[in-house]
Order: structure tokens, then C-alpha cells, then sequence
């Protein structure tokens, strides 16, 4: 037979496929969902459908259907993926108390995603890290400072992280009524937050009023926001492997919550159970588990390898791969993987929606509004170009790029390190020179030292940057796999501030890079203002230069405890939250939750006083009226804690509110804010459900947890 029959036969076997295909139901987008995913699983053989639950999911040649790559990474832009633009790391985000900003910049990253899936897929490709399945946000409570991945969350806080990882998911995933722009997925679920170097033997006990009021809190929220996927960790919770235990995935997920999305594990979490946490005897023992449990998808490939042999070991049946394998087809027909491309409103972006000028100035916004500061001595910022025309620039990360990008960072074509962000906000008559000054090692030997003494004022950029902190294996320089063992800056850089303030009377600003707490006490007496930036993204050096010299006011805040040292928090595998966060813990801090200074001053009045309720159906409403008494503009971040009446394990405070507003200087803003009484339910453990305790709540708003501006009483009934 020659080459030109063989070719024709091909093409007539796959022109003949693809009139099959077109006509088949599951293609026919006008038809239900659901009769949709069971119509694509009657036609799929039993091998097939074992091949679709890894996330290398195999092609199906026959049906027209081809490979997918179910892992990408979205955690602060689209991860991993070529050019995108970067976002500051999600303890930055956070730090804006903006979850309005925040939806805007997770609808830029899922815009790109399509943008970069269309133009990748276009060519023929199916890429790691090029889909539409995106395993942010990490939602996990930053409860313990010396966790390295801590960087990746929204801070210690549950009601913060809720209400950021809602704002996340809802601009990943799009408001199409029928198509999802992207999926996001909440993850670790549930009670993940180090230690890294145990995390794949990890147990943690905790109790249900722990679990519920801290470690839950978030995930709840997301999956009553329509979150399409929830990642199961690597570690166990109460004996359970999360990836395998019912209590988590089937009792409380699928039963109690309605989960209707998909589940995922963690990279090699299945691997984990039977190889390090050793509570089953095998892969196909897990395999069977795992899809038993609610386990649709596997960052692994131990369901495509061992389902069969549980299968024909009895263990499981094909109706419940079935069952799974109908979580992540219904995914993807929300993304419109088995319809025309004409018929998805996304399908027309292309390479100008990707790292366009548009995105990176709300880069720069959401940098502007993460940076802190923490200290400005007599008003020295911001900076006056004319007063300060010589400016040194000095430090090891004043000119890093990881210090930038944080972990799970794309690549941006329009990175600004610090030093280029001041160089660029002045004029060519201004002098600014630069000098590493030190490493990260070196306590005795610095440079810059001599040349800021010449220098009318000094900015010195040093920190921490993800090598040092991060995730398990990707932080290589961390001491203890990824964690801190403490919560010093590199003693080279606090030796070097030593040097720089002794040889240099004039000013000088310290702006530290981290993505943690860490101990500014020890270089603080060495600088006259300090800013915490961060790893701020692309736009770092551009929106530190807009705080500098003025463009902006400070106002990010703190959302996490800056404690004094680790000796004032429990043991790292105690997850208890007693004496941890600003929400347990009752001693002397170094910066309280929600703290950062301003140019400016605000004075809080109460406009309308928070009423009584009587039964968990009804809201606390209340407006304050915010004045600038300062001579600058700018953004005030108006926090509302709660006090709870004296009973047994009730946090000290809470965030139950709070809201960002722009406020000129000399002039006022009113902030309307509202706290459903089902908020102030606390977990019941004798009876095992939410309850409104009676009694006195105090309801108290200023710039940060231990500011109380303005206070007032609030009385709960306790009824259903």
C-alpha cells in the first residue's frame, strides 16, 4: 500500500471521527450538564477513564478529546508560564486590606490565563502550567511565623482570608452565567501550615472549636462563593490523612457544605499515605480510599496506576470511578473544553491582553497599597527631591529580582527593582548612586559605607527574599527546609545598618523585603523611617519610589502579628491556637495585627451606633465618619474588632469588619459597614454547632487591633 492511500485512509478515519464527534451529545452544548457528563462517561471504555484522574490526563484519541494538564499556579499572576504580569506576593495583597483591588488584579491574572491557554493551544500545544485549572489561593491560616510558605496566605486572620480569597476566586473564575474563565481552587485543606520539613508525616491534632473557628473558616466561605476546587494536603488531621479522611472531604465538604466542585490532592499526597504516614499498605489501598472518599483528581499518577487493580481486587467499583472521574469532566465543560471556541465569550483573547501597560500600572497600585511603614522619625518622608538631591541607594536586595517576585512567580518583562524605581522618579540633575554594600553572609565587610557619608540621604533595601523562606526544596538556603528558625534578618544586613548609621549622620531609610514577621527591633535604632515591602511584585521599585517621594501615602497594614521572638508563641507542631495571634495571644508585640503608619491622621467619629440584636438572623449596622486632620491626602484602612462576652475560649478580639477609603486631606468620608449576628457564632462543643452566645459585645474600629478610636456596647439575645 503506498504512502498516498495510507494518507488518505487516515484522513478519512479522522474526518470520520470528527463528524462522530460533532454529532455525539456530550459536544452538544445546548443540552444539560449533566446529561452531558454522563453521555462523554457511557462512551469512554474503563482504561480511559483511569487515565483521565491523574492531572497528566491522557488523550482520547477516539473521542477528539486531548491531553490536559490539570497543574498551573496563579497564586500572584499566572505562574511558571512565560511572560505574566507579577503581582506582589499574596501576604502583600492582603496587606492592602483591598479585597476590591484584589478581584481586580485576580481578573487580570485569569485574563491572561485565557490569553495565554488560546495562544498556546492555537499553536497545537498542551503545556504544563498553559491551562485554565489553577490551584490558587492558598488559604491556610499564617498561624505560626516561622512557617516559610506563610508568604502564600492572606495572614493569620480567618475573616481576612476569607473575604481576600473570595474576592480571588471570583475574578479567577469569571461571572459568565455558564462558563468559568478559569477554575480556582482553595487549598490546603485543612489544618496545613508547617512544619515543612514534617509536612508529608505530619498529624494534627486539633479540636473541633479550633477547626472550626480558625482552620475552616476560610474554606467555608470559599466553597459558599463557588469555588470549583478544594486541594486536599499533604498531612493528617486528627489521625486522618486529609486526601483519604472522611471527616474532612465526605462529613463536612460534600455533606455539610454541598460542595459540588472537584477535589484535588497535593503533588504526591496519595504517595505520602502509605509511604511516610504508613497507615495503609499500599498504593492500590489508597487508590481505592481515596476515590471512596471524594477524591476526583490526583497530583500524582497513583490513581492511573493502581485504580484498575483495586477495581479487580474488589475494592472499588467502576460506578464510582464513575462518580469521580464526573467531578472533573463537569469542570471542564464549565470551561468549554468540548465546545466551539465561538460560543465562549474568552476565547478572544490574545497576546495584547497579556503584561499591557493596564496591568502593570494595577500592579504598581496594589504595591503602593501593600508597603508599610513602620517607623518615620521626625516626618522625614516623604522625601523632598529639592532638600535631598544626592541619593544613595545601598543594600543586598535593592536590585534583586527575588525580591520582587516572591515564590510562584511568573516572568515580567517590565520588572523594576528598587533602585531603578528611585533612579526613575528623579530627574537626571538629581546624583544617585548605588552599592550592593553587603551580602548575605559577611558581618565585617560592607560596601557603600563612604560614599553615603557624600550622599545627602540613604535608602537601604535588605531582607529576606524566597530562598531563604518558601516551600519545602524551593527555599534551598532555608536552615530547616523552607521554615525560619527564627525571626532575624540576615545578621550581615543588621551589621551593616550598625556600620552605615555609625559612619553616616544623615538620614536614613531601611526597607525591608519578607514575606513573614520578622525582628525589625534589631535594626531599627540604625534608620530614621523603615518600610516593609514585601516581595511587592513587578512594579516594587515604581510604587516604593511613589511612597518615598510622596506620590502616594502609606497605608498598607499588617495581617499578621509581628511578635518580639518565637519564645512568645507555642511549640510550631502544637496547633492549638491558644497564645497564638493577635486573636489568642495577650503579651507585648513588636507591631500589633493591622499596624502602619501614615503621611497623614485620621479621626474616627461614630455617625449611626452599632443597635442590639436579638436572634443570629439579624446584622450590627453602623457608620463611622472618617476625617483627614492631616495636611495630606490619602487612604485610611477602617478595622472593626470585636470583643466577645466572658466565656470560656473566646478570642480576646476579632476582625468582623473593615474597609479602605481615600480621604482628602482637611475633608471627611463615611463608612458604612454591617456584621451579621451569625458572625459572632462561636462552635459549641457539647453540642457540636454554632452558637450566639448572650451577653455584651464590645464593637470598637481604629487603624489597627490595639487602636481603639472609637468603642461601643452591643447586647446579643442568644436566640436561634
Amino acid at each position: 500500500m503506498n504512502k498516498n492511500i495510507l494518507l488518505s485512509l487516515s484522513c478519512c478515519i479522522a474526518m470520520t471521527v470528527q463528524a462522530q464527534n460533532s454529532t455525539a451529545l456530550f459536544r452538544n452544548a445546548a443540552q444539560p450538564m449533566d446529561a452531558r457528563v454522563n453521555d462523554l462517561l457511557h462512551q469512554l471504555t474503563l482504561p480511559e477513564k483511569v487515565s483521565l484522574l491523574g492531572y497528566r490526563s491522557q488523550e482520547v484519541q477516539r473521542l477528539g478529546i486531548p491531553a490536559y494538564n490539570w497543574w498551573n499556579e496563579a497564586l500572584h499572576g499566572v505562574a511558571r508560564a512565560g511572560v505574566a504580569t507579577v503581582f506582589p506576593q499574596a501576604i502583600g495583597m492582603a496587606a492592602t486590606f483591598n479585597d476590591d483591588l484584589l478581584y481586580q488584579a485576580a481578573t487580570v491574572i485569569s485574563t491572561e490565563a485565557r490569553a495565554k491557554y488560546n495562544l498556546s493551544t492555537g499553536k497545537g500545544n498542551r503545556l504544563q502550567y498553559m491551562g485554565l485549572t489553577f490551584w490558587s489561593p492558598n488559604i491556610n491560616i499564617f498561624r505560626d511565623p516561622r512557617w516559610g510558605r506563610g508568604q502564600e496566605t492572606y495572614g493569620e486572620d480567618p475573616f481576612l482570608t476569607a473575604r481576600m480569597g473570595r474576592a480571588f476566586v471570583k475574578g479567577l473564575q469569571g461571572n459568565d452565567s455558564r462558563y468559568l474563565k478559569t477554575s480556582a481552587c482553595a487549598k490546603h485543606f485543612a489544618v496545613h501550615s508547617g512544619p515543612e520539613k514534617g509536612r508529608h508525616t505530619f498529624n494534627a491534632v486539633v479540636d473541633e472549636k479550633d477547626l472550626r473557628e480558625t482552620y475552616l473558616y476560610a474554606f467555608k466561605a470559599l466553597v459558599d462563593a463557588g469555588v470549583e476546587s478544594v486541594m486536599c494536603g499533604y498531612n493528617r488531621v486528627n489521625d486522618q490523612p486529609c486526601c483519604t479522611g472522611n471527616i474532612l472531604l465526605q462529613d463536612i465538604l460534600r455533606k455539610e457544605w454541598k460542595f459540588k466542585g472537584h477535589v484535588v490532592t497535593d503533588c504526591g499526597a496519595l504517595d505520602d499515605i502509605f509511604l511516610r504516614h504508613k497507615v495503609m499498605p499500599s498504593g492500590v489501598e489508597v487508590a481505592a480510599a481515596a476515590i471512596k472518599a471524594g477524591v476526583n483528581l490526583d497530583c500524582s499518577n497513583i490513581l492511573q496506576r493502581d485504580v484498575m487493580k483495586a477495581i479487580e481486587q474488589k475494592l472499588l467499583t467502576e460506578k464510582e470511578v464513575d462518580s469521580a472521574l464526573a467531578g472533573i469532566l463537569r469542570t471542564q465543560f464549565k470551561l468549554g473544553f468540548f465546545d466551539a471556541a465561538t460560543a465562549n465569550p474568552y476565547a478572544g483573547y490574545g497576546a495584547d491582553s497579556v503584561a499591557n501597560a493596564a496591568h502593570a500600572a494595577l500592579a504598581r497600585t496594589m504595591a503602593q497599597q501593600s508597603m508599610v511603614l513602620l517607623k518615620n522619625d521626625n516626618q522625614l518622608l516623604p522625601i523632598s527631591k529639592e532638600k535631598y538631591p544626592q541619593i544613595m541607594v545601598l543594600g543586598t536586595n535593592s536590585a534583586s529580582m527575588d525580591a520582587l517576585l516572591g515564590n510562584y512567580h511568573g516572568v515580567s518583562n517590565r520588572a523594576v527593582s528598587f533602585l531603578e524605581g528611585i533612579t526613575n522618579a528623579v530627574d537626571a540633575g538629581t546624583r544617585v548612586e548605588y552599592d550592593l554594600g553587603s551580602d548575605y553572609t559577611d558581618t565585617t565587610r560592607f560596601g557603600g559605607i563612604w560614599a553615603a557619608g557624600n550622599a545627602d540621604i540613604t535608602v537601604a533595601v535588605i531582607g529576606l527574599t524566597p530562598v531563604y523562606e518558601g516551600e519545602e526544596g524551593d527555599a534551598f538556603l532555608a536552615a530547616q527546609g523552607g521554615d525560619k528558625p527564627d525571626m532575624s534578618l540576615p545578621a550581615a544586613h543588621i551589621a551593616f545598618m550598625k556600620a552605615l548609621r555609625k559612619s553616616n549622620k544623615k538620614p536614613i531609610i531601611a526597607v525591608v523585603t519578607a514575606g513573614s514577621a520578622v525582628d525589625i527591633s534589631a535594626m531599627e535604632p540604625y534608620a530614621d523611617a523603615i518600610i516593609l515591602a514585601w516581595y511587592p511584585g513587578e512594579q516594587g521599585g515604581n510604587a516604593l519610589a511613589d511612597i518615598l517621594f510622596g506620590r502616594v501615602s502609606p497605608a498598607g497594614r499588617l495581617p499578621v502579628t509581628f511578635y518580639q521572638s518565637f519564645a512568645d508563641v507555642p511549640a510550631y507542631d502544637n496547633y492549638a491556637m491558644k497564645g497564638r495571634t493577635y486573636r489568642y495571644f495577650n503579651g507585648k508585640v513588636q507591631y500589633p495585627f493591622g499596624y502602619g503608619l501614615s503621611y497623614t491622621s485620621f479621626a474616627y467619629e461614630w455617625q449611626k451606633m452599632p443597635a442590639n440584636i436579638r436572634t443570629v438572623k439579624d446584622s450590627v449596622t453602623f457608620s463611622i465618619k472618617v476625617k483627614n486632620t492631616g495636611s495630606r491626602d490619602g487612604d485610611e484602612v477602617v478595622q472593626v474588632y470585636v470583643e466577645y462576652p466572658p466565656v470560656d475560649r473566646m478570642p480576646l478580639k476579632e476582625l468582623k469588619a473593615y474597609k479602605r477609603v481615600h480621604v482628602k486631606a482637611g475633608g471627611e468620608e463615611m463608612v458604612q459597614l454591617s456584621i451579621p449576628a451569625a458572625e459572632l457564632q462561636k462552635w459549641d462543643l457539647a453540642s457540636r454547632s454554632w452558637k450566639l452566645y448572650p451577653g455584651n459585645y464590645t464593637i470598637f474600629a481604629g487603624s489597627n487591633s490595639a487602636d481603639k478610636k472609637i468603642v461601643a456596647s452591643v447586647k446579643a439575645g442568644g436566640k436561634k
